[in-house]
Order: structure tokens, then sequence, then C-alpha cells
């Protein structure tokens, strides 16, 4: 597969053609600080278009009910479709429904099992979970050798076990420690899926907690879990400034962590870029175009250094 680097720059919009047209997006869920923004990427760039409609349709995190989005999609006649998966292990079967209807499809921001083979007339826009992962760790581990530190204990915090970006973002960080890219020597106590929730999160850091572990750090795959995870520390009486929390994601709230010296690292993704991204690929390809079928926007370090640069972005 061809693979191609975007900037925010290059999202830019795509002319509009003569007639009206359709496109059907599928959302995992809208209950997202993350996937919202995304979701008006979508939108404002739409809605900067003549011509072109988009109906946006809530999955409500059930795999069932987007297979009946897609399905119903197809069978109104959109130009195109955009999915953002629930479960990124049950794309073949939205493939197939679009493809059997010559109708386009793209997915965006999640991975979908099947990438490596879609057809000519799907594409996936998101950015390259090898490096969101990476960033974060190795900042962590940086952080803890300008601290003095020669060894450091860490939790880990995942997303849903189903969704690529989780096993990516957690295979990143055993890949940092295993690969020596680490300044210390790096343990992790214990990893368990918070499923991207705040609230869940605030649990199982209670939870770990309770225990008495001595630990340096938490691990998390993004800011949301992160900030459910300094919500109950601090609930607990832990000084924010022992220990380095790190999330992805580099949202408001994030920022605002930061901004409040809870938060130590994030990881910019491109939330706006993505959903702009899929739509002009979507268009592209429903006015009988050609576009890269792996399309990614970068990743980017996020610090307390820098992050004045990321206020008005997610």
């Amino acid at each position: 597969m061809r693979r191609l680097l975007l900037s925010t720059v290059m999202v830019a919009g795509v002319a509009s053609g003569a007639a009206a047209e359709n496109i059907g997006v599928s959302m995992a869920l809208f209950d997202d600080n993350f996937l919202t923004v995304l979701r008006n990427g979508i939108q404002d760039l739409a809605d900067g278009m003549d011509d072109v409609d988009v109906q946006v349709e809530d999955a409500q995190n059930d795999v069932a009910r987007q297979l009946d989005q897609i399905n119903n999609f197809v069978a109104s006649g959109v130009d195109a479709i955009i999915v953002n998966p629930v479960d990124t292990s049950a794309t073949q079967a939205m493939t197939d429904a679009a493809s059997s209807a010559g109708i386009p499809l793209v997915f965006v921001n999640r991975q979908p099992v099947n990438v490596d083979t879609l057809p000519d007339n799907q594409a996936f826009v998101a950015s390259d979970e090898r490096e969101s992962g990476t960033l974060e760790t190795i900042e962590v581990c940086d952080i803890f050798a300008e601290q003095g530190k020669t060894e450091a204990s860490v939790y880990v915090m995942m997303g849903e076990l189903s969704n690529q970006a989780a096993v990516q973002r957690t295979a990143d960080i055993h890949d940092v420690i295993d690969g020596g890219q680490c300044a210390v020597t790096l343990t992790i106590i214990d990893e368990q899926t918070a499923n991207w929730s705040r609230d869940e999160a605030q649990d199982l850091m209670t939870n770990w907690l309770s225990t008495g572990e001595p630990f340096d750090g938490l691990i998390s795959n993004n800011d949301e879990m992160a900030i459910g995870a300094i919500q109950a520390m601090k609930a607990s009486g832990i000084a924010m400034e022992d220990v380095v929390v790190a999330g992805i994601d580099a949202t408001q709230d994030a920022l605002l962590a930061m901004a409040g010296g809870d938060l130590d690292v994030t990881v910019f993704q491109d939330a706006a870029s993505q959903g702009s991204g899929a739509l002009n690929a979507a268009l592209e390809l429903a006015r009988g175009g050609a576009v890269e079928q792996k399309v990614y926007v970068p990743f980017k370090l996020v610090t307390p250094d820098n992050m004045s640069e990321f206020t008005q972005s997610n």
C-alpha cells in the first residue's frame, strides 16, 4: 500500500460538483471529546461546501447498530460512506456491504482489520499509531532520567481491547522498553483496560492505589483515562509533582490538566484534520477519482513547553 503524510494545510476543501452529494457518516459514539472534534471536522468542511450534505449517525458504541446504519446508507443510495468503527475487527462486513453496492467507503481514525485488502474505492484516514505510544513513552522515560532516576515503575491504562489503536499504543510502550529506547529501566507494574473512559479510569486507579504498591507514573492510551487516574490520585492525597502522567490526544481538558501541573505528557492527534481528510477522500472517490488508501496525519508530542501551540486544536 502507498503511504501519504498529510499536514493540516493539505486537507483543504475539494471543489464541489454540480450535483448535490450525500455522504453518510457513522461515528462509533458521540459521547467522546476527541471524536466530537473529528465529527465537527467533517461537518465544518461540509458546511463550507456547496451541494454537499452529510448525514451523521451515532452508533452508540454498538457494532450491530453501526452495521445497520451502513446498510441503511447503502439502501438510501448515498454517494459515499465514512465510518469511525466501533470494533475494528468487524470492518470486513462494512467493506463488503459498501463494495457490493459500489459505494465508496472511508474508514477514519480507527484502523480496520482489513486495511491491507481494501478495494480500490475504499480508504483509511488516521494517524499512524506506531508514532503515538512511542512518542509518549520515550518522553516519560526522558522525564524520569531528568529527575535523576535510573529505574522507574509505571501502571499502563489501555483503551478498548477491540480497538486497534489501544492494541498498538500499548505495544508501542513495550517496544520502547524492549528496544532499549527508554533512558531508564522501566517496569510495568500492571496494565488493564479502562475502555477510554474517565470514570472507569478513576475506578481502576483507585483499585491500584488500594494495593499500596509504590509507583512512579502512569502511561495511558488516551487523555480521558489519564484525567480519570489523576482525579483518583488527587482524591487519595498524592502530590502530582511526585508522579509522571502521560496521555494521548491533546484534548482541551488534557491541556487544562497540563496547565495545572497534573498532566506531564500528551500527544496531539489532529482530530479535525482526520475528519476533513476523510470527507475529502470520500468526495474524491464519489466523483470517480483516486486517493491514497492509507492517509496519515502526523502525531506531535505535547509538553508544558509547547502546549500553547495546541490550545485551539482538539
